[in-house]
Order: structure tokens, then C-alpha cells, then sequence
């Protein structure tokens, strides 16, 4: 399966406490469909002190389920569909909205 989703790309959430937020993502995970975005779904986690690093209540972000997610269309800067295209005897995303590639 393709990924539509990727490392990098801008995006809003659509559902959840972070509705309506945009940012990066930086991680993707295609196994469990989740991805990480920047400064998103914050959560604190209780991290005890070792040796390289201190102890405390630490905020990280948390992943989010890619169904919650939609990419931000770089023409209209609005939530779009991706869809594929064979451009070249390449497969590019594209924008079902204007119809931009995406990579």
C-alpha cells in the first residue's frame, strides 16, 4: 500500500482535543496507521532520572490515527484527499482537490 500520508508533510487534524490544528509530521508509522505531528496531541509522561538525562514530567507528543489527519493542499492552504497519478512511468500523490502534485 502506498503511503498518502509522509515525514514532512503539513497537515490539519479533524477530529480530537487538537481539531483544526495544523503542523509537520515527523514520524509516520504505516503498520499501526499513526503518525506523529510537530507540536501536536501533546501528553506529559513521568520519566525517571538516569545517567545522560534527568528525571521529571516530561511533554512529548503522542501519535495520532492517519484517518484523523488530512494533508494541506499547497495551492488553496485547505484540507484535501490524496489521490495517485502516473506521471513519467512515476507514481506521484496528488491533491484531489486542485489536482497538485504533492511531492
Amino acid at each position: 500500500m502506498a503511503a498518502k500520508i509522509k515525514k514532512g508533510d503539513k497537515v490539519q487534524i479533524m477530529t480530537g482535543k487538537d481539531r483544526g490544528e495544523r503542523g509537520t509530521v515527523l514520524r509516520v508509522f504505516p503498520k499501526k496507521n499513526q503518525v506523529i505531528v510537530e507540536e501536536l496531541n501533546m501528553v506529559k509522561k513521568h520519566q525517571k532520572a538516569a545517567q545522560n538525562r534527568e528525571g521529571g514530567i516530561i511533554d512529548q507528543e503522542a501519535p495520532v490515527n492517519i484517518s484523523n489527519v488530512m494533508v494541506v493542499d499547497p495551492n488553496d492552504d485547505k484540507p484535501c484527499r490524496v489521490g495517485f497519478e502516473i506521471h513519467d512511468e512515476k507514481k506521484t500523490r496528488v491533491s484531489k482537490r486542485t489536482g497538485a502534485v504533492l511531492d
